[in-house]
């Protein structure tokens, strides 16, 4: 049943003086890899150990600089993981690894035995602060809830007095977007000073969307109004922890940085409970795309969905932003023949910048150049089979040519569905260059003809009608007219050659020419394009011409 009225709008925050919509992004944040714990508890397979270090070497290779290696007081596995990673030494100096402790003692006392050895280890203490989970979780009142915070502190500090590596401490007031915030920003100045943090020796408050409660807008506000009321701001690393409730995880985090984050938990891809995290790579690429370095490996996606898909087992939407199959990917007509344009003129202008309609970036500056961008459909138009015989096999089929061509791949494709690049060649193959009878070029004596005479060029056409070999003789203005005059006599009708155009295929010694004839039956008013192939470009033409003679009256 549909009850709409047993929802009721979020609060949004008084905040005159927010500055945030004014700025732009300007540099990538710390970021902080959840995957090996938030993203991890939320798969239905678990990731065994080592599943674990194939993800955690994969995010050092990313160059992750803080990593969330799990829950070790939790559970035995995750402590065996931390383990292994310490006494394997795979842990790079440059790298904090990040545990996540509830302010229990038992627990806090367990997660410092599970770093024992580590050099430098984020502790990551939380509890919920929200209205909600006050009143049904937990029965307490705000200073109920802020004496657990404090007594996490504490905690942390009896215990490293014994560890021999150094704690950065972290501190999460869960559930944040269901706080108050004048109560988030009361208990986080008391964690704040009870750690005795300085500009020397900063904490990490870090502010979670734990749940997506309401427009990114209104997180924005959140993040600005406790970073400019925050007592000791100079002493914190401001970070949040975006989740995608409402699918606006990425919004919420971009706009979070704007208003003042410094700092950014999430995981690849936004695997994570619910609807997931935001996803990190998202952001990174969203930032390259505006010219801003990531500090991020992101070049190779395939080696990043590999990786993640063989270890969460999950698979990549084929539409999932930058990673998905078929992102990179028009359907369309009008967005084919767009992109066939631009890429083009990119050619053409030495653009320095990357300007490609429909394309926000390179596909080949993330691993994915081997891959069809223009994919041919019902819904293709010409520009798109244009842009598919130009990129895989250097057929820059002339303007005119690009919707008869068209017409005969959108029949196929009305009947089967999707064309693949192979069968687009195969059908060119077939109508164009292989269009041979009745009527079979076979060889041609060009000379020059008496200069007293009307034509230039005087040619010896032999080719083969139905099989049987025969000959004729004929002048004109060049090659294409004498031989265009010539076969005028053998078929009986009158032609005209409209259009002319060829180019190289390949370079170097084995190089071939293209050549496209327009041709004109002056009867009927028909008209239609002819290929042909030669290491000689007089042959090729000529080889046009006989396949255009085949196509238009045969």
């Amino acid at each position: 049943m549909y009850h709409i009225e047993r929802y009721k709008r979020n609060p949004i925050v008084d905040f005159k003086e927010r500055t945030w919509p004014d700025k732009q992004i300007e540099k990538a944040p710390i970021w902080c890899s959840s995957d090996l714990r938030d993203g991890n508890q939320a798969l239905v397979e678990p990731m065994v150990v080592e599943e674990k270090i194939e993800m955690f070497n994969l995010l050092v290779k990313l160059g992750f600089k803080e990593i969330e290696i799990g829950f070790p007081a939790a559970s035995q596995i995750e402590f065996d993981f931390l383990r292994q990673l310490v006494d394997r030494k795979l842990i790079p100096d440059d790298v904090v690894v990040q545990i996540l402790c509830q302010c229990r003692e038992h627990l806090i006392k367990r997660s410092f035995e599970a770093i024992r050895g580590i050099k430098k280890c984020i502790m990551h203490i939380y509890n919920s602060t929200d209205t909600l989970q006050r009143d049904v979780v937990y029965g307490l009142d705000r200073e109920g809830i802020k004496n657990i915070a404090l007594e996490g502190v504490a905690l942390v500090k009896k215990y490293m007095k014994d560890h021999d590596g150094e704690i950065i401490l972290e501190y999460s007031p869960e559930s944040f977007m269901g706080t108050e915030l004048d109560f988030a920003l009361d208990v986080c100045d008391a964690v704040v000073e009870a750690w005795g943090a300085n500009k020397e020796n900063k904490i990490i408050i870090n502010l979670p969307n734990t749940v997506e409660m309401t427009t990114p807008n209104v997180f924005a506000d959140r993040i600005e109004w406790i970073s400019t009321h925050l007592k000791n701001r100079e002493a914190i690393i401001l970070s949040t922890h975006p989740h995608n409730d409402r699918g606006t995880g990425t919004a919420v985090a971009e706009l979070a940085l704007l208003a003042g984050a410094q700092r950014m938990e999430g995981t690849l891809f936004g695997n994570g409970e619910r609807t997931g995290n935001v996803d990190i790579l998202n952001i990174a690429y969203n930032m390259y795309s505006q010219g801003i370095e990531p500090n991020l490996n992101i070049s190779n996606i395939k080696e990043i969905i590999d990786v993640y898909e063989r270890t969460t087992k999950m698979c990549i939407d084929p539409r999932h932003p930058y990673a998905g199959k078929l992102v990179f990917t028009a359907f369309s007509g009008s967005h084919q023949d767009a992109i066939n344009k631009g890429v083009q003129a990119m050619k053409q202008r030495n653009n320095p910048y990357w300007e490609v309609p429909y394309l926000p970036i390179d596909p080949a500056d993330i691993g994915r150049e081997y891959e069809p961008v223009v994919r041919i459909n019902s819904q293709s138009g010409k520009g798109g089979v244009a842009f598919v015989m130009d990129t895989f096999y250097g057929f820059k089929l002339p303007k005119g040519m690009h919707k008869e061509f068209a017409d005969i791949i959108q029949r196929i494709s009305e009947m089967q569905g999707e064309v693949s690049p192979e069968e687009i060649y195969k059908e060119f193959e077939k109508n164009y260059i292989e269009k041979k009878e009745p009527l079979h070029f076979v060889k041609c004596v060009i000379t020059d003809a008496d200069e007293d005479g009307d034509f230039s060029t005087f040619v010896k056409v032999t080719y083969r009608q139905n099989g049987e070999e025969k000959v004729f003789e004929s002048s004109g203005n060049g090659p294409i007219d004498a031989v265009k005059r010539g076969l005028e006599k053998v078929v009986g009708k009158e032609m005209k050659v409209l259009d002319y155009n060829e180019h190289a295929l390949t370079s170097g010694s084995n190089a071939k020419a293209a050549s496209y004839i327009h041709m004109l039956d002056v009867e009927t008013g028909n008209t239609t394009y002819g290929v042909g192939i030669s290491g000689n470009i007089t042959r090729s033409s000529i080889r046009g011409l006989f396949s255009a003679v085949n196509r238009l009256f045969y």
